[in-house]
């Protein structure tokens, strides 16, 4: 079984900043895809960035230019790395990892979710 574990929300003022983490575990998995979504009370989640194998990332129109996503493959992790922060940033933010796990006869490509972290931008 895969668990996802986010760390770095938090309180920050107007144009602070946060770094997210998502620490991935289990045995035999390959991360493929990294990707960040945020929830606002009321509101649908939203996917903010995404970050494949090859390094190709994606953002959010809202978050382009202020948010960087990255990964660790060695340490099976990502990070989402926010900038210039904003109050309608504030929302509970989701890791999710789309891991390949290798089973011995076959391989099997999974989405998994973390339980998400609050980040709260207010002066």
């Amino acid at each position: 079984q895969v668990q996802l574990v986010e760390s770095g929300g938090g309180l920050v003022q107007p144009g602070g900043s946060l770094r997210l983490s998502c620490a991935a575990s289990g045995s035999a998995i390959t991360i493929d895809k990294w990707r960040w979504y945020r929830q606002a009370p009321g509101k649908e989640r939203e996917l903010v960035a995404v970050i494949d194998k090859d390094e190709d990332r994606k953002y959010d129109n809202s978050v382009r230019g202020r948010f960087t996503i990255s990964r660790d493959n060695a340490k099976n992790t990502g990070h989402l790395q926010m900038n210039s922060l904003r109050p309608e940033d504030t929302a509970r933010y989701y890791c999710n990892a789309q891991v390949e796990i290798d089973y011995p006869d076959f391989v099997s490509t999974q989405d998994f979710w973390g339980r998400g972290t609050q980040v709260t931008v207010s002066s």
